[in-house]
């Protein structure tokens, strides 16, 4: 009796590749083969991708991100650095920012901004201010009880609006009765979003 014909097997790539095309008003440059740099109106961003899984390359306005062997850990490190590229190229076209409220019900708190160090006075009646470290290039504003945090980099615009809302938390108290602090009310971008963003091509390489 003849065997029966079997589906032709498919081959595994070697290689797992992602084209990302950086939109008009970013540049981009590679370094090495790991340091990625993008440059727009608004400012300059650079990021070292370390991994022996990846191999980053320019080809115009394109940014080849290459990586081998084709398994699970390989794909996971491509993935991670396209999303990070993508947070780049929007925060050098649009900016990012948090706005946060300072809340107070028993003692006026006042907040100002000093060499990179945000500063919040009388915090539940305490003698000495609170302080919270800045990161990076982030702007801090003051506005009466409002608080904006702004900048290109996502991470650190973040981070900074996360040391400011942790180092002013109510701890050993009554949450119920002792509700103030500085807190984050909304997340987005500086500028309005007109949708340019990275588009990714999948499996091959632009020539």
């Amino acid at each position: 009796m003849a065997a029966r014909a079997g589906k032709p097997e498919t081959v595994k790539p070697a290689r797992i590749i992602q084209t990302l095309a950086i939109p008009e008003g970013v540049s981009v440059s590679v370094a090495n083969g790991s340091t990625v740099t993008l440059k727009s109106s608004k400012g300059t961003l650079e990021r070292t991708f370390k991994s022996f899984r990846i191999k980053l390359e320019a080809k115009g306005n394109n940014l080849v991100i290459d990586g081998s062997p084709n398994n699970k850990g390989t794909r996971i490190m491509v993935e991670t650095v396209a999303a990070h590229i993508k947070n780049m190229v929007e925060g050098l076209l649009y900016g990012y920012k948090t706005e946060l409220k300072v809340v107070y019900s028993h003692f006026p708190m006042t907040v100002t901004v000093d060499k990179g160090i945000v500063s919040v006075k009388n915090f539940l009646g305490e003698k000495f201010p609170r302080k919270a470290k800045i990161v990076g290039t982030t702007k801090v504003a003051v506005k009466g009880q409002e608080v904006t945090v702004s900048g290109i980099n996502k991470d650190d615009v973040g981070q900074t609006a996360a040391n400011l809302e942790k180092k002013i938390r109510v701890r050993g108290k009554d949450i119920r009765r002792f509700q103030d602090g500085v807190y984050i009310v909304s997340r987005g971008n500086i500028d309005k979003n007109d949708g340019k963003k990275v588009e990714i091509t999948r499996g091959k390489e632009v020539q």
